[in-house]
């Protein structure tokens, strides 16, 4: 089966670009990164990219006057490298209607919280000071909504006693590593349906443990 044409699009560091490019590494995965595109010259993620040979492109969000344009510039450099499918890795530029429309079912975030809890910024220092017991990551659909879309993965983070947000950041980021491989292997093996706001797998495990925070 030939494998699914991703794009990956970055604003920052890039470490879930890397879990995503150390998952298409190995020959048994089901999809591989034809393109790495990112708004911000110097991202540390092209740097990553180019070190495992993967093709990238720079568009600066700043040299558009509107975001339409700048989106239409986007999804022509995708299409042209045949990529049929969008990962969005810290892309960190909020997206049209138009653009989420035009790769609809074919675009996926991950996000650092459990959504629908905590969308939007600064999550795990919310997530703290709202005293709620478990952090974690979610990685959906998009849709026009920020942070809104059918979920096909989720891990939750304990939040330790004396937790501050970097500290939780941290062992949240581990997991998120784990959860966007293992959504897109998901979908690249046509195991994914959307039915209307919810995400069925075929052949899914689902967790059995019940997490209690703190423990009993």
């Amino acid at each position: 089966m030939a494998r699914l044409k991703v794009g990956v699009l970055i604003s920052g560091r890039g470490t879930n670009l890397q879990a995503l490019i150390d998952a298409c590494a190995l020959s048994s995965f089901p999809a591989e990164i034809s393109l790495v595109v990112s708004n911000v010259p110097g991202a540390l993620g092209l740097e990553r990219a180019q070190a495992s040979g993967i093709a990238t492109e720079i568009v600066n969000h700043k040299d558009f006057d509107d975001r339409a344009s700048f989106e239409t510039k986007l999804s022509g450099i995708l299409e042209a490298a045949s990529v049929s499918f969008v990962c969005l890795a810290g892309f960190m530029r909020i997206l049209t209607p138009t653009f989420v429309n035009h790769w609809y079912d074919r675009l996926i975030n991950i996000h650092p919280s459990l959504l629908p809890a905590f969308p939007g910024l600064n999550t795990h220092q919310r997530a703290i000071d709202a005293g709620v017991r478990f952090g974690g990551c979610t990685v959906h659909y998009v849709r026009p909504e920020m942070d809104n879309g059918p979920i096909i993965v989720q891990a939750a983070v304990a939040i330790l006693p004396d937790d501050d947000a970097d500290q939780l950041a941290t062992r949240v980021l581990e997991a998120e590593h784990i959860c966007f491989p293992h959504a897109l292997r998901l979908i690249a093996e046509n195991r994914t349906r959307v039915r209307g706001d919810v995400v069925e797998i075929a052949g899914a495990n689902p967790a059995q443990s019940v997490l209690i925070n703190p423990t009993p």
